[in-house]
């Protein structure tokens, strides 16, 4: 009978533990994710607590300062049959386009040739948008920039429902200094509420400029870092960046030897390179005259940024902005050009959906040379780990009315993370 009776009573205290133990946990996991809701509410400063510092190698590093840990950010999402930026294959992200800029769908593999330093590659990875993409949403919220709220909010809405189903958003904002508002997330609601957060006139006390290149550099490594699948930022801005000095001397691009620890516009396009996420900035400025999207298709193997750019009537400012999204891969849009601003995103959103990704094992003298694009490929052995910048160029030999847009060189450091 005590054998019974204390079996029973086993029994009687398991079930009362599971039964507890089942509204703890969801107790629990509502708590978390209550506090997951608020942190995403919160902005998150990402400039805050850091410390940059140039190493031997001249690659640019940052660090924080003790006790500024910085919850929230976040990498995009890992695919896993997506080319991994650690890996020795290169990943060259391209829009294929026509002349008015309409995507063109329908290509394949043995339609693009990869040529990297002047050889012709052998493609190895092909994806013609069925990986998902991660877009970054970068809002200059200057009072003097950011157009009405309202229709802000009706360009996001063009943007996030124009993406494909899988495809993650996050929104930052700036001014003098860069907040994430919302890390990646499939979540269209959460988008359209992260966008409705920006607000300009919270930030009138944010004095000190605006540093549009810091808040593009800091996106591009809090968010993509090591991420994997499509990438893209789409940044609105009018381009005038009070940090980092920029003038039509090409000089003024590079680190300074008086402030060697200081962000410049060349590491920017290096963090864009590396990670080979694509740029669509839209300008709210007014499209220079002899900046048309026939004079910047020929100008696209060679830097815009010489002292001779000052008597083409094109600002400094514009100029740069252009210069990015060249290195980068990409698209440049005026604002003012369009019906409304959801009329270019969404025009961006769709052109996003058409990319195609080519990945290539970089091998050194592996071929023919880029005008013999015909010639069989040849055998090799010895990859190109060289460190520094090797320039990239990508056709479509079927189609040379097409316009492909794509990073202009990937870049190897001189000592990896």
């Amino acid at each position: 009978m005590r054998t019974r009776r204390s079996l029973r009573c086993l029994i009687c205290l398991a079930l009362a533990i599971f039964s507890i133990l089942g509204v703890l946990e969801p107790l629990a996991l509502s708590r978390a994710q209550s506090k997951q809701s608020r942190q995403r509410k919160e902005p998150q400063e990402l400039d805050k607590g850091i410390v940059w510092r140039r190493d031997e190698t001249g690659e640019l590093r940052i660090r924080s300062t003790p006790g500024s840990a910085r919850p929230g950010a976040a990498t995009s999402p890992s695919f896993p049959d997506a080319i991994r930026t650690w890996t020795q294959v290169v990943p060259v992200t391209c829009v294929v386009s026509t002349a008015d800029g309409t995507p063109v769908p329908g290509l394949r593999r043995q339609d693009f040739r990869v040529f990297e330093s002047g050889f012709l590659q052998q493609i190895s990875y092909f994806d013609a948008s069925t990986q998902p993409a991660s877009v970054a949403l970068i809002l200059d919220a200057s009072p003097s920039v950011l157009p009405d709220a309202a229709e802000m909010r009706d360009a996001a809405d063009a943007l996030v429902d124009a993406l494909a189903p899988l495809d993650r958003a996050a929104v930052v904002d700036f001014s003098a200094h860069t907040y994430l508002l919302l890390p990646f997330s499939d979540v269209r609601e959460e988008v359209r509420r992260a966008v409705d957060r920006v607000n300009a006139r919270q930030l009138l006390a944010d004095t000190g400029g605006s540093n549009i290149y810091e808040a593009v550099y800091l996106a591009a490594r809090e968010l993509f870092h090591g991420g994997t699948g499509r990438k893209a930022v789409v940044l609105l801005t009018d381009g005038q960046d009070s940090g980092l000095g920029l003038t039509y001397d090409p000089a003024s691009a590079m680190p300074r030897p008086d402030h060697p620890n200081a962000l410049s516009f060349d590491d920017v396009a290096r963090v864009l390179a590396a990670e080979d996420i694509q740029l669509f900035a839209v300008s709210t400025e007014n499209r220079p005259k002899v900046m048309t999207p026939a004079w910047l298709d020929a100008h696209r193997s060679a830097t815009l940024v010489t002292p001779e750019a000052r008597h083409l009537g094109i600002p400094a400012y514009t100029l740069y902005l252009a210069e990015l999204v060249r290195r980068a891969g990409g698209q440049l849009y005026f604002l003012n050009e369009a019906t409304t601003a959801a009329d270019t995103f969404r025009k961006i959103a769709e052109t996003i959906r058409a990319e195609y990704t080519l990945g290539f094992y970089p091998a050194l003298g592996a071929t023919a040379p880029a005008n013999r694009s015909d010639t069989p490929l040849l055998p090799v052995e010895v990859p190109d780990e060289r460190p520094g910048w090797h320039p990239l160029s990508v056709e479509v030999p079927g189609d040379p009315g097409v316009h492909v847009a794509h990073r202009a060189a990937f870049y190897v450091p001189a000592a990896r993370e």
